[in-house]
């Protein structure tokens, strides 16, 4: 088995649809923002990275349409986007008009620095791109001996 793509249950099809196209940048492979299902590539063209469904129909599909939608807690999931800057994607971002939620900032003990935002289903997304290893704590540099090619 592999894993072939991740796909979001989402309440606002026609919002996720324009937010992934049309602010996120991604490459729609299949459906409108009419339909209820779309897929996006991102860096694999051609080949699905992100997929969208509206949530009522997959819960009517597997007949737990009568469950409650929502409940209030923290996040369970996170879309991880890979950008080559940070600081610019959330430049263009805030100049489209969203908002982030948290950062621009480093992570010396992940390698990485980030910036968190939300789609408009509510689902939260981490813009990540890697620090030099000179700004890794001493911790994560010493960890990442053991994963290194030998």
């Amino acid at each position: 088995m592999k894993i072939d793509h991740v796909r979001l249950l989402v309440t606002h099809f026609a919002e996720c649809f324009r937010f992934y196209r049309d602010v996120i940048g991604l490459t729609v492979l299949w459906g409108t923002e009419t339909d209820t299902y779309g897929s996006f590539a991102g860096t694999n063209k051609g080949v699905p990275n992100l997929a969208i469904f509206d949530r009522k129909s997959m819960a009517q599909a597997i007949g737990t349409d009568h469950l409650p939608v929502d409940a209030t807690g923290q996040d369970r999931t996170m879309l991880i986007i890979g950008v080559d800057d940070v600081d610019a994607e959330v430049t263009k971002l805030v100049g489209l008009g969203v908002k982030i939620i948290h950062g621009p900032l480093n992570h010396p003990d992940w390698g990485m620095r980030s910036a968190y935002l939300r789609d408009p289903d509510g689902n939260l997304i981490e813009l990540t791109g890697g620090l030099p290893q000179d700004q890794w704590s001493p911790g994560l540099q010493e960890a990442s001996k053991k994963f290194q090619q030998k």
